[in-house]
């Protein structure tokens, strides 16, 4: 019976589509929910099976690691690239503080990277490196021009921005402006005496 099961070439299409499809539908559920989400969401909204997805990508990690580019690293990266590019150091440290701290409000799913929610995901774990590394360099840039106070550190950069992945995913979402006022009050308290005006 001619036509009766599908060509090979008709399954790899349609294994396609629903890959991504698939893909679609996670970027769309971990950029609005964060990569805890359940799959059968996104499941549903790619319109396929919880299996599907699995036999697509392994499960979960292998999802993360499929979408993680578009749904954190891409825009974080871009973070660090414009961070260095800027001369003054104090306005350095204010655009990368204010820049990271409006990431966590846009992207829950950065505050799980940052929370390293899912360690067993080597590209997860890659961008918590550089953003260890990126850390490290602005702050002891900053601190050496005087535009932190001296006994800040990196690791109490990472301490809040920890500190606050976890209010914000564990706690009651604050409204935009109270968030915003909020960020000038921390960068008010960090910056050292030659940074006075803070680059505003």
């Amino acid at each position: 019976m001619t036509g009766a099961t599908p060509s090979g070439s008709r399954l790899r299409a349609d294994a396609r589509r629903n890959s991504e499809q698939i893909r679609s539908a996670a970027i769309g559920a971990f950029q609005g929910q964060g990569l805890t989400v359940p799959l059968e969401e996104v499941a549903k909204a790619a319109g396929v099976s919880k299996a599907t997805i699995f036999n697509r990508f392994g499960g979960r990690i292998g999802l993360i690691e499929a979408v993680i580019e578009e749904v954190v690293a891409s825009e974080l990266f871009a973070v660090v690239d414009h961070t260095r590019a800027i001369e003054d150091v104090g306005e350095r440290i204010t655009y990368y503080l204010t820049a990271i701290r409006d990431l966590q409000y846009r992207q829950p799913a950065f505050n799980d990277v940052l929370l390293q929610t899912y360690p067993d995901s080597r590209q997860l774990m890659e961008i918590c490196r550089v953003g260890s590394e990126a850390n490290e360099e602005f702050i002891a840039a900053a601190r050496a021009s005087g535009a932190l106070r001296p006994e800040f550190t990196a690791g109490d950069l990472h301490a809040l921005v920890v500190d606050n992945a976890l209010a914000l995913k564990h706690g009651k979402r604050p409204p935009r402006d109270d968030y915003d006022r909020r960020t000038l009050y921390l960068l008010d308290g960090i910056r050292g005496r030659s940074s006075a005006s803070g680059g505003r």
